[in-house]
């Protein structure tokens, strides 16, 4: 039997935590009584924790003294965990909002959980929301959801400053636009689909067939946004309406932030949950967890085919909760881009057929940015209550494959583990050294990975190639007059890792590769 910190026996109900109530929304613009703008994001978030509280039994609200929200980024709130207090009526002792980052739900939850074993708080909660949707339909009308919506959206404030600001990332990546998670992760796909001796035809199948996959999930869920299944190869061909992102994914292969969604989740403990008179069969229990971070530079990363802390952390959550990943009934790997998920898969030793998630995935359920694991999270439990004394996994990943964070739910009922939650040491201890990155170079560099950027019409704008000189790391362009390199970066039947060629100077002072 574990003993937590405090030396209370972790089958102590008072001390075991349990989610007793989840709660979801999917505001469409076609929905019955509603307005041409919809409600904020705060008025998402307070809803989804009354249904939270409603799928509870009621009554929980007023008894939160833990509320964690999720960072939301559109609509420039000056204090949102307070203007969702405010919309509650009710302001909880610990009143935090997250940084921005995709994990986040599940820390949360964790965190959540650690609270009532360790007899902090005896109600706990976090919600997440996003209105993207409406807020972008609102400006391309020349509306002001402040103004024009019904009821009005909370006043913005001037001073806002959008939280995924890059400027930690190096300047020269930077400099060659890659600033962005959407031209970011497929250097990791590229690399990976090398080091696993695939060429690209069959990496592109493989994230099709999975994102299938996913679609078939989200077309079940109630709360998903893209409420259909896609074939493989409507999800890997390039079309005028799944038009090419960033060389090998295409539209339908990246997460869609373009939603109005709100998720909460409340967590207490087994023997308050019990005194309530909640059946046992809907109380998912939490269970261990661990984190762990990449550096958040991805140019000061050793390589590209492989995440340290990923892999860390999966095993580490696993093995503190004694589970192997065939022992699990559901998973959720997150799936912003497939490199993410198909790494996961891998480490996990699952087999490529195996259903990685459980509400529909970022592309087809739909991408409320840092909030979508706590979708996953109500999925889940939806899931281990049909499911009792069975267990999932959760885990979240943010920023450029940078945060990383898992969590077992369900199984037993003993609560998570006393360990740290961060894995870091361990994670460290995987990577190799780093290449310096250079900004002057001459004569021939190889590639190390690369992607390349289309504009809205599906033609080729640039390809930006990372490549390797000896032992320093340097960033290249490939013009999109250099027709015949930018073919070589796409030809689906050879991976142009390693490929040679020769560096020149550009006219703006970047440096410029061509294969040859």
């Amino acid at each position: 039997m574990r003993l937590s910190a405090g030396g209370h026996a972790m089958t102590d109900p008072a001390r075991i935590p349990v989610i007793v109530g989840i709660g979801e929304i999917t505001d469409r613009a076609d929905a019955a009584d509603r307005g041409p703008i919809g409600p904020e994001p705060a008025a998402l978030m307070a809803e989804a924790l009354r249904r939270a509280d409603g799928d509870a039994g009621g009554g929980w609200l007023p008894r939160i003294a833990s509320l964690d929200v999720v960072n939301a980024v559109s609509w420039p709130y000056a204090d949102l965990p307070a203007r969702v207090a405010a919309l509650l009526d009710h302001r909880p002792a610990h009143l935090a909002y997250g940084p921005v980052g995709g994990e986040t739900p599940v820390r949360f939850l964790h965190e959540a959980a650690r609270r009532i074993a360790r007899g902090e708080v005896a109600v706990a909660a976090l919600c997440s929301g996003e209105a993207e949707h409406s807020a972008g339909a609102a400006r391309r009308a020349g509306l002001d959801p402040a103004r024009d919506a019904t009821p009005p959206w909370t006043v913005p404030d001037p001073a806002w400053t959008n939280p995924r600001a890059r400027d930690y990332l190096h300047p020269q990546a930077l400099r060659h636009g890659l600033s962005q998670p959407v031209v970011v992760y497929p250097l990791y796909e590229i690399a990976l689909q090398a080091a696993w001796g695939q060429t690209p035809r069959r990496g592109r199948d493989e994230s099709a067939a999975l994102w299938a996959g996913m679609s078939r999930v989200a077309a079940e869920n109630p709360h998903g946004w893209l409420r259909r299944s896609f074939a493989p190869d409507e999800i890997a061909t390039p079309t005028p309406a799944n038009r090419p992102i960033a060389w090998p994914y295409t539209k339908l292969m990246v997460a869609n932030p373009v939603v109005n969604q709100a998720a909460a989740l409340i967590v207490t403990s087994l023997g308050l949950a019990r005194a309530a008179g909640i059946p046992e069969h809907r109380l998912v229990p939490i269970g261990p967890g661990a984190a762990a971070s990449e550096p958040r530079d991805w140019l000061s990363r050793d390589r590209f085919d492989h995440a340290p802390a990923q892999d860390a952390v999966l095993e580490a959550t696993l093995r503190r909760a004694g589970l192997a990943a065939s022992d699990l009934t559901a998973i959720e790997l997150y799936s912003c881009f497939p490199c993410v998920p198909k790494m996961a898969r891998r480490r996990l030793g699952l087999p490529a057929d195996a259903v990685s998630t459980v509400a529909g995935g970022l592309t087809f359920f739909g991408a409320p940015l840092n909030g979508y694991m706590a979708h996953a999270a109500c999925a889940m439990v939806r899931r281990l209550r049909d499911a009792p004394g069975r267990a999932g996994l959760l885990y979240g990943q943010g920023e450029f494959v940078t945060k990383h964070h898992a969590l077992v739910l369900g199984g037993r009922f003993d609560g998570p583990d006393d360990a740290l939650v961060s894995v870091q040491d361990e994670a460290d201890r995987r990577r190799g050294p780093v290449p310096p990155v250079v900004e002057e170079a001459a004569g021939r560099a190889v590639i190390e990975t690369h992607t390349v950027l289309f504009d809205r019409e599906g033609a080729p704008e640039r390809g930006v190639v990372v490549l390797r000189q000896g032992q320093t790391r340097l960033l290249a362009r490939v013009p999109a007059a250099d027709r015949a390199t930018l073919a070589a970066l796409i030809d689906l039947d050879r991976s142009p890792v390693g490929l040679g060629g020769p560096l020149r100077r550009g006219r703006d002072g970047l440096l410029e590769w061509e294969a040859a």
